[in-house]
């Protein structure tokens, strides 16, 4: 039978990549304590600095939690090609660390746009229109900055790289996440499925159609809820990317739009064995990490039998 296996992020304790939702930050070694006390096994890095960049302190660190390293998020603006052998160095010393700490399963260098820094895309996340998109040359920089980091961090660490679609990026809406896919190789770029960001990004599309269309290059997943009624009203008072953080859009699990249950029961029908890595961004005034954290793991445990138990039939086309 197998075993649904579920880990946590830093995010998910305050300690978000962007200036503009940064508030006290929890150290390290009180986030990984309460993350295992709150029943995860794996984690992510989080932002370079915060926990320990040596490698014999950091795998310490994981061991003494008998913990799992799952990934780090590397932000980098792909749309500007001087942005891209930057943000190639930047992902190779993180894959670096990564690797030095692997074990089963390997950690995937998480790639994404330099979310939040583009003032059109952050203003309208949630609403993005065609217009507000790429254009026929920005795509083919976009995607030759993406395929580069991977295919190097492949060769010169033996760790994939997904690609993190995400609100107030620009790799946001379904068919934005469609067109990289089909620009990018697919040996050396996965995708990265957040559940919530697809939510939010997609106006509310049907997230188990959106993991069968690209199930080829999901070889990650991101579990985060969405509240409909908030995304809802972001909508009408247009608000940016980053009052709707304010307002809670991504919300605990099973508290918003996303059918858990059916998420997890096609991972079991597609063969998915990796981590489920929870996210719940928690901004300063939003409540206590801890407590959320432990609410989101006794969620998916009332649900964990869709993916490790029988049941129906189900369509993976």
């Amino acid at each position: 039978m197998p075993i649904f296996r579920v880990g946590n992020a830093p995010c998910s304790w305050g300690t978000l990549e962007f200036e503009d939702a940064k508030g006290e930050q929890i150290p390290y070694n009180r986030m990984l304590d309460e993350l295992v006390e709150t029943g995860y096994t794996g984690v992510e890095l989080g932002d370079w600095g915060y926990m320990p960049t040596d490698p014999a302190a950091l795998q310490a660190e994981l061991d003494r939690r008998k913990l799992v390293m799952l990934g780090a998020f590397v932000p980098v603006a792909l749309k500007h090609r001087a942005c891209h052998e930057p943000g190639l160095q930047n992902a190779l010393k993180t894959a670096r660390l990564l690797a030095a700490v692997a074990r089963d399963p390997k950690p995937y260098l998480v790639l994404a746009d330099n979310n939040g820094s583009d003032a059109q895309r952050t203003k309208n996340a949630g609403r993005i229109t065609p217009d507000l998109g790429l254009s026929v040359q920005e795509w083919h920089t976009f995607a030759d900055g993406a395929n580069e980091i991977a295919r190097t961090v492949l060769a010169e660490t033996g760790l994939r790289t997904v690609f993190h679609h995400h609100c107030a990026g620009y790799i946001e809406t379904p068919q934005e996440v469609e067109r990289l896919l089909e620009l990018t190789d697919p040996r050396a770029l996965g995708l990265v499925f957040d559940t919530g960001h697809f939510a939010y990004g997609s106006g509310g599309a049907d997230t188990c159609a959106a993991l069968a269309q690209f199930k080829e290059r999901i070889w990650y997943m991101h579990f985060k809820d969405c509240d409909p009624h908030v995304a809802e009203r972001a909508r009408t008072e247009q608000w940016d990317y980053f009052e709707a953080l304010r307002h809670g859009v991504f919300c605990e699990l099973g508290k918003g739009c996303i059918d858990f249950p059916a998420v997890l029961h096609w991972l079991k029908c597609t063969g998915y064995d990796g981590y489920a890595l929870v996210e719940q961004d928690v901004l300063p005034g939003l409540g206590a990490p801890k407590e959320s954290a432990r609410r989101n793991r006794e969620y998916l445990r009332s649900v964990q039998h869709c993916y490790e138990g029988k049941g129906a039939a189900c369509n993976n086309n």
